[in-house]
């Protein structure tokens, strides 16, 4: 079983919302506190701040107290998680990638 099963939030819901995907690239490099997170978007710091717990509990953002902020960083363990579960399904994809090539360039040796 994943490990991002065992958490509150699915790991495909919480990634499946585009300011959710936004953060975890903004956090890709860097640790930042929610007042610094909420200036890349055109939303209130309270709405950022839902969408950062909801990252959280899929595992994919650790919180960690600093004074009196909270700064938040990517945790990438669920993420590998994902993309292991994902490569067993490159091989349908290869398969179907080959038989696309093979249908254009047989056509296109029809046409000569």
């Amino acid at each position: 079983m994943m490990e991002a099963a065992r958490n509150k939030q699915d790991v495909f819901q919480a990634i499946a919302d585009p300011t959710r995907r936004e953060l975890l690239s903004i956090l890709g490099d860097q640790e930042l506190p929610l007042k610094e997170l909420t200036g890349h978007f055109a939303m209130s710091r309270t709405a950022v701040s839902k969408h950062l717990h909801v990252l959280a509990d899929a595992g994919l953002v650790q919180e960690r107290k600093v004074g009196r902020e909270t700064r938040y960083r990517l945790n990438t363990d669920p993420l590998f998680e994902l993309k292991r579960w994902l490569s067993y399904f490159d091989r349908f994809w290869d398969n179907k990638l080959s038989q696309l090539k093979y249908y254009v360039e047989s056509d296109s040796s029809d046409e000569q």
